[in-house]
């Protein structure tokens, strides 16, 4: 016997999916989260596993884990102090960044201070081409006298950022050989080596971002590491990438910036795996926590990609999975501002105190507390257990917020509702936006511990088609983990003309990378199956100032078939920007191909016909659109396929409650998922 096991880290939960390769079962389980104690939540698990299943941690053969600790470090500027050296005369690269305001309609927008402050940055006389030529080779003086610098200035380590390192590392590369004479203590973070693309900054803060998390992703993995060794795991174990992929522990302590948007990514790649099971095409994931509403689009399964992702305040420019995050989570603190406003988020409860109702010594009225109010969810056990509501405890938190704002509890937990789900809706405009989608076009795939419980709101307002919410939508995101495919991504930049000449001379980048691939998914991975390879472009018009990313077949490039690869760029414009310019001249900036392999996948059983109506377990008094609504509440394990009710109603089910307004009306599909669509007048 033989298990698989996912597991995700969230802010207030911890969810685990176990897949029983013997006979294609899955179980799933939560558990509070322990920032105070990392780790301690995994032996939780596991020790619940043991006794209710009989789970025995030497017959687990697979075990993959998604983390938030390197985005939260970001977030909460608790890394490492870093000094930055670069091309002298450059220092002010992370001060100039990209001249954006951060919210371009605030007269009072500032742009937030750099993780590493000025005073710690440090020019090396030293300077190579665009072309690739050392124009000027480092000097070991020169180098020993930063180095002293940083010292003093108490840094912990050394990013190195060098103009045109994309091109030619060497330079870096010599000043890291020298730093690791003159100060082997200080580890040293090489953008040309993080990650080495053109354009300083953006090649820059990647490199900064890496070396800010290292040390506390380093010390978390390790801890992450000695628990699982105790409870008797001797399997290899992964953690899931930004790109949805996943990679070994070993190279993730080395390579975390791969990994900060990990937690993140997992969910998306596990309702992208559901959703195209289940046979919907195209779906907005909505990933509900405890601190964040995340959001991303999903077309036949798979997740829509791109750089410049935000973490916190600065862009990472690796390749990730595209999420819009808000922090409008299940945790999210409501608030009223100084001038009498009602506010939720950003600052969250976490799992510690937790909202009020969970009855862990929160206080602070939440989300949560504000649809236990409304008597929406608590009518039944959740967190498998863990969490009994307390409803008299949510309604006096939200009394101070009623009082100061001179109306009912019922009318302020309404607002909270509303004030988030309107969060959620300004955030999901701009992914539309940005990725030229219809939202009629597509379903609301709603998981994580409050998706299903506010994913109808947001439908609502977004006029999707419905909401589609999984037969476990609590623990979708530890299923990503565990069906996520061995992937990386190699980058190289090009920049060239598309023309049979430009592309003769990608010929040696191309196979260069294919090689790199290659070496990593079977020598460094020990992959043995079939590799799948997939080649992307950023390419532009000639003049413009930015690029989209274009797919690309191996073939055309092999070919050198100019035409090919521009009118697949031509194609891409028109599906983002609606028009093409077929004379423009056309450049590639940077190539760039992804190599995975696919690990096994639990298949999706049928749920069985439902043979008599849906049965509610009782009725009971919930507030929708500030009204008082009778509303039948269902269990989920009493539901068959077939089976259709309309709204209001309440779905409990052990790891998340399903909130059913009245002119929603829902079905049950073959594969146990609940479609939830609008009521036709």
């Amino acid at each position: 016997m033989s298990y698989r096991i996912g597991v995700d880290v969230g802010g207030s939960f911890t969810d685990f999916a176990v897949f029983d390769e013997t006979n294609g079962h899955l179980a799933t389980l939560k558990v509070f989260s322990r920032p105070d104690e990392p780790g301690a939540e995994i032996t939780a698990g596991l020790t619940a596993l043991k006794a209710r299943d009989g789970l025995d941690p030497a017959t687990v053969g697979y075990f993959t884990h998604g983390t938030t600790v390197g985005v939260n470090t970001v977030i909460q500027r608790n890394g490492h102090d870093l000094a930055l050296f670069t091309t002298r005369n450059f220092e002010d690269v992370l001060q100039i960044a990209r001249l954006k305001i951060p919210q371009i309609h605030n007269l009072y927008s500032v742009r937030p201070e750099p993780l590493i402050p000025r005073d710690r940055v440090f020019g090396i006389a030293e300077r190579t081409l665009a072309t690739g030529e050392v124009l000027v080779s480092p000097e070991r003086e020169d180098v020993a006298a930063a180095v002293d610098a940083a010292r003093r200035a108490g840094c912990k380590g050394i990013v190195l950022g060098f103009l045109n390192a994309y091109r030619n590392p060497d330079n870096e590369s010599a000043v890291k050989a020298m730093i690791g004479e003159f100060a082997p203590e200080l580890p040293v973070f090489s953008s040309a080596e993080t990650w080495p693309i053109i354009r300083e900054y953006e090649r820059t803060i990647t490199a900064v971002i890496s070396g800010y998390v290292q040390p506390r992703v380093s010390r978390y993995l390790d801890r992450f590491e000695t628990v699982l060794r105790q409870e008797g795991l001797a399997c290899p174990l992964l953690i899931t990438k930004s790109n949805g992929g996943v990679m070994g522990i070993g190279e993730a302590r080395h390579d975390c910036v791969q990994m900060i948007l990990s937690g993140t990514a997992s969910g998306v790649i596990g309702a992208g795996y559901l959703a195209k099971a289940s046979g919907f095409d195209k779906i907005l994931s909505l990933d509900i926590g405890g601190t964040s509403a995340d959001v991303a689009v999903i077309v036949d399964g798979e997740p829509q990609y791109g750089t410049g992702e935000l973490i916190g305040d600065f862009q990472i420019h690796i390749p990730s999975v595209s999420v819009s995050s808000v922090g409008q989570g299940g945790g999210s603190i409501a608030w009223v501002d100084p001038l009498g406003m009602l506010q939720v988020g950003p600052d969250s409860a976490g799992s510690t105190p937790g909202p009020a109702c969970y009855g862990r010594g929160g206080i602070r009225a939440t989300v949560t507390d504000a649809v236990t109010a409304c008597n929406l969810i608590g009518h039944m056990p959740l967190g498998y257990g863990a969490v009994t509501v307390d409803h008299a405890a949510a309604r006096a938190s939200l009394a101070p917020l009623a009082d100061a704002l001179s109306s009912s509890v019922e009318a302020v937990a309404g607002d909270i509702i509303n004030i988030s789900v309107s969060g959620m809706y300004a955030e999901v405009s701009g992914l539309i936006s940005r990725f030229g989608i219809d939202p009629r076009d597509f379903h609301l795939f709603a998981f994580g511990g409050a998706g299903a419980m506010l994913a109808c709101f947001l439908a609502r307002e977004l006029d999707m088609k419905g909401v589609v919410v999984p037969p476990t939508p609590g623990v979708v995101s530890a299923l990503g983990g565990l069906i996520a495919d061995l992937k990386n991504d190699f980058i190289r930049t090009v920049y060239c003309e598309v023309t049979a000449e430009g592309l003769a001379a990608v010929a040696s980048p191309y196979a260069e990378l294919g090689a790199q691939a290659e070496d990593w998914l079977h020598n460094k991975q020990g992959f043995e199956g079939e590799a799948s390879v997939k080649v992307l472009a950023d390419m532009r018009y000639q003049g413009q100032s930015y690029e989209i990313e274009v797919p690309l077949e191996g073939a055309w490039l092999d070919a050198r078939n100019a035409a090919a690869v521009a009118d697949a760029f031509h194609a891409e414009h028109t599906r983002l920007y609606g028009h093409a310019s077929h004379a423009a001249p056309v450049q590639m900036v940077n190539l760039r191909l992804t190599i995975s392999g696919a690990t096994p996948k639990p298949g999706l059983l049928p749920l069985g016909l439902a043979e008599v109506p849906a049965m509610p377990r009782l009725e009971v008094e919930a507030w929708f659109d500030g009204k008082a609504v009778p509303t039948l509440v269902y269990h989920r394990t009493d539901l068959r396929a077939g089976h259709r009710f309309d709204g209001p109603a309440i779905i409990a089910q052990d790891d998340t409650t399903t909130v059913v307004p009245p002119d929603f009306v829902v079905l049950v599909d073959p594969f146990g998922n609940l479609v939830i669509t609008l009521r036709v007048a």
